[in-house]
């Protein structure tokens, strides 16, 4: 846990570290439409989910975007090869997990999630300032996509065949059993076959990750499961979620179906 997760408190003693880049993950950002009183952590750049960081040619929504675009997209933020980067979102824990998982996905290890993001921070006291100023010197982040971090449409299909792999779903239970309506009004209700439903608020508490002794009960039942597992949700971001808390509690090669249930609704017969 201690190299994917950074407290508030060892962050504020390193903000001033060179080689350290904070991002703030945002699904979607929009400075024309910003508030004024808008603000973030010093030096924080902003990670645009949506508008630089997904595939917009995709019929689906944040999906992931090539090589090149991830690779060019960082540069713009100044990021670097030797970057240390730590990620937070405004909600706690929600956002920035899928950012994480981005940068291991593109071949950069030196990541770490803010545990409690932007709350967290504000809670403990510490300096904010507004969001401006996000032109940056190029930098020369280089990206290695590993597609073995990812699952698609064809790789879950066969999966139905073989169960080589174990699916969890981090939607919520009444989501995952269709008991209420999709947020997006197009997708049915439902669950890919043969999958396990883990909600992602499971393994978070007041918008931090449970202690490690808590996770590894959240996981006790997949203790001996020796299979890959493959993460879900609605649109491949809250999978991301339960991802990061597996990993710090099993031992197992983990995916993420980046499509996940918006794609598999949709394409499946």
């Amino acid at each position: 846990m201690k190299d994917m997760l950074v407290s508030a408190s060892w962050l504020n003693q390193n903000l001033d570290m060179p080689e350290i880049i904070i991002l703030d993950v945002r699904l979607r950002y929009d400075p024309a439409v910003s508030e004024l009183d808008d603000l973030k952590i010093p030096g924080a750049r902003i990670f645009d989910l949506e508008n630089e960081f997904s595939d917009k040619n995709s019929p689906f929504p944040n999906m992931l975007p090539s090589q090149d675009q991830f690779e060019q997209s960082c540069r713009k933020l100044g990021i670097n090869k030797s970057s240390k980067i730590v990620v937070y979102d405004h909600f706690g824990i929600y956002v920035s997990p899928r950012a994480w998982w981005m940068f291991k996905v593109m071949g950069h290890q030196n990541v770490s999630v803010l545990d409690g993001g932007f709350p967290e921070w504000k809670k403990a006291g510490y300096g904010t300032e507004k969001v401006v100023g996000l032109n940056y010197g190029t930098g020369n982040f280089k990206a290695v996509f590993n597609p073995g971090m990812v699952v698609n449409f064809e790789g879950i299909s066969d999966n139905l065949k073989t169960n080589k792999a174990l699916v969890i779903d981090a939607r919520s239970y009444d989501r995952f059993h269709g008991l209420v309506a999709e947020p997006r009004k197009e997708l049915r209700r439902g669950n890919i076959p043969n999958s396990i439903n883990i909600p992602y608020e499971t393994v978070l508490n007041d918008g931090k990750f449970k202690p490690l002794n808590e996770l590894k009960e959240v996981f006790a039942d997949l203790e001996g499961e020796g299979r890959p597992l493959v993460f879900s949700c609605g649109s491949g971001v809250t999978a991301c979620i339960v991802l990061m808390a597996s990993e710090m509690s099993l031992k197992n090669h983990n995916k993420v179906y980046d499509g996940s249930w918006t794609e598999y609704a949709q394409v499946a017969d």
